[in-house]
């Protein structure tokens, strides 16, 4: 059984810090597929079109048949432990500073055999639960898991040096005015965050949920603006090199295109915080969460955004929002590399419409706050890249994999009243 993770001591000053590394990232372009994989959570493999041979490792013609027709598709996780060692020195300086690690061979019930790491609850002989997870260089690696949950699980250091689990993490809410505030607040105080600090823009006007935010345990508010660099700069200075886990909620959102407007003033406010607020708060916390990539069980683990889903399709009644969120996803992408050097993970949240006031001329369903505050603890849980939530977000993003220019077209049509 694993032991559960204890509340981690304060960081000696006097012993030396440990400096970001990573494990090896050299991968062929066909074994990315791991990776992509491991981004939404999903057990994928490649699968041969012609004989249907499952592969690994990944290749680009299939083992059996030479085929050259190979699909990632999600595969059963189901297999058995057959082999273990454990590792206790190595010439990589990442595994170097963590040994011991324990890895294994996997028989799968689909086929293949894959190396593999392995959690600590496993026996040799055992029935296994296999998942991909991003390791600490980006890419998709092969964790051993038993097939029902055991007692603390989540705190074997080796699953947990892979995910950004918020427990006994310390965090950082942006926008206490979103609706979406109080739940995931309360998401992470229930996941264990030791410390929840949330940003507030113009503490003199007041909003209907800041009594529900400090009733909350370990919160703590503080001056934010996203759209105001001193503010930003400010707050960084007093937590940055204490924030383990930053969520960008907040969000400038308005209805309406680009003719319809008239002007550019809603545009404006739109990209000054979907867009450039997440580029301010990267130049202020990024540094310092970066450097703190391998600070163990203090470590800074992950940046969350919340995106809307249209980020990846424009939606002409909420056009230039859409816009604004696509810029700020290509942007993300951009941190999630500069991040990646100190190990410190990217998550991109993508909602379909939420229950606010903004969207309440379209029907339903639409996102709960609790649902999304779900989500995104979640996927800190699982070490994800790309969350989506909600049916309308689900139901785009396939679409947009079946046919970017389809679903362009559907976008399109469906604002279109004849």
């Amino acid at each position: 059984m694993t032991d559960p993770l204890g509340r981690p001591p304060k960081k000696n000053p006097q012993k030396r810090a440990r400096v970001p590394t990573r494990p090896s990232h050299m991968r062929s372009r066909a074994a990315l597929g791991l990776a992509a994989a491991a981004a939404e959570g999903r057990f994928m493999l490649q699968c041969c079109a012609e004989c249907g041979a499952v592969q690994y490792p990944p290749r680009d013609a299939c083992g059996s048949c030479l085929s050259t027709e190979l699909f990632w598709n999600d595969v059963s996780p189901a297999g058995r432990l057959i082999a273990d060692t454990t590792v206790r020195t190595s010439t990589n300086v990442y595994f170097r500073e963590r040994t011991p690690w324990r890895v294994g061979t996997v028989q799968l019930d689909i086929g293949p055999s894959v190396i593999c790491h392995v959690h600590g609850d496993l026996s040799v002989d055992d029935p296994v639960r296999m998942i991909i997870r991003l390791d600490k260089s980006g890419q998709g690696v092969f964790f051993a898991l038993p097939p029902e949950a055991t007692p603390n699980m989540e705190d074997d250091p080796h699953m947990r040096e892979m995910t950004c689990d918020p427990k006994f993490r310390r965090v950082l809410i942006t926008d206490a005015r979103n609706e979406n505030a109080t739940a995931l607040a309360k998401s992470l105080a229930d996941a264990g965050a030791s410390l929840i600090f949330i940003g507030e823009a113009e503490s003199w006007r007041p909003y209907p949920h800041r009594a529900a935010l400090k009733q909350i345990d370990n919160v703590e508010i503080l001056p934010l603006d996203v759209t105001d660099t001193a503010s930003v700069t400010e707050l960084a200075g007093e937590i940055g090199g204490k924030t383990d886990i930053l969520i960008n909620n907040a969000r400038f959102v308005r209805p309406g295109g680009i003719m319809d407007r008239g002007d550019v003033i809603f545009s404006r406010d739109e990209m000054e915080v979907n867009f450039f607020g997440m580029m301010r708060l990267a130049q202020a916390f990024g540094p310092a969460m970066r450097s703190r990539g391998a600070d163990g069980d203090n470590s800074a683990a992950a940046w969350v955004n919340i995106l809307s889903v249209y980020a990846w399709s424009n939606m002409p009644e909420f056009g230039a929002f859409a816009a604004s969120n696509a810029a700020a996803l290509s942007l993300s992408q951009c941190l999630r590399a500069e991040l990646l050097q100190g190990g410190v993970r990217v998550m991109n949240v993508f909602t379909g419409p939420t229950e606010d006031e903004w969207h309440q001329p379209l029907p339903p369903p639409k996102v709960q706050p609790a649902a999304l505050a779900r989500a995104v603890v979640d996927g800190l849980k699982d070490g994800l890249e790309d969350v989506f939530v909600g049916d309308v977000a689900k139901d785009l993003i396939d679409r947009w994999r079946a046919g970017p220019k389809i679903l362009e077209r559907e976008m399109i049509n469906m604002g279109d009243p004849g």
